[in-house]
């Protein structure tokens, strides 16, 4: 699994007019390429009487999955565009759509590059890109002698915690750094001399607005 991925944390939409035609940013995460063409085709559906519906997608790891689609628009001049839209702003499993509304004036080759590029812009921006960073899940057990310390330091390194549990003992649900998390549980049990019961969780990605450092 990757430490850390860009995408997008909503739906976002946005409009800008070009020479009378309507271009409508649509932009999406997306965890799949069903959940791509599912999101595509609800456009489509919702703008029916659009002049074209021009779309891409970027999905997985290694961006195995890209698709693209002009939707009538000359070759190259629309879905492409879109697609590398995606590509220079480091984003991944990210779908986007923009509909074109005709408004009698054509654009050229050029002009519909350039508008498809910007409607996709305007379509991320508005979506407000986020980090999906990978933490692992770290329960740290301790009798209730240790929980002001312990809770003290963990305050004091900024760690990410989940509810606490309060039973005959203490469970703290810490969420580190999943490339941190061996040497924070070795922390742990340096800190409770050993007292503390360490179990690893699972690894899971939590959305972050900026990289924690």
């Amino acid at each position: 699994m990757l430490m850390q991925y860009r995408t997008v944390k909503r739906l976002g939409t946005a409009e800008i007019v070009i020479k009378k035609s309507r271009f409508i940013g649509f932009a999406k995460p997306v965890h799949d390429e069903a959940e791509a063409v599912a999101f595509i085709e609800s456009i489509k559906k919702e703008h029916w009487n659009a002049t074209h519906n021009c779309s891409a997608y970027l999905i997985g790891e290694r961006d195995e999955i890209q698709k693209a689609s002009d939707d009538g628009e000359p070759s190259g001049t629309a879905g492409k565009p879109i697609l590398e839209v995606i590509k220079n702003q480091g984003l991944k499993n990210v779908a986007v759509v923009v509909t074109r509304y005709f408004g009698g004036i054509l654009l050229g080759a050029g002009g519909l590059v350039r508008a498809y590029t910007d409607g996709a812009v305007a379509g991320l921006a508005a979506a407000e890109q986020v980090y999906k960073v990978l933490h692992r899940e770290v329960r740290v057990t301790i009798d209730y002698t240790w929980l002001g310390k312990v809770e003290n330091e963990l305050r004091g390194r900024g760690m990410m915690m989940e509810e606490t549990e309060f039973t005959d003992k203490v469970t703290l649900r810490c969420l580190p750094l999943a490339k941190d998390a061996d040497h924070f549980m070795a922390w742990m049990i340096d800190l409770t001399q050993g007292q503390g019961e360490i179990q690893e969780g699972e690894s899971r990605y939590v959305e972050h607005a900026e990289l924690p450092a």
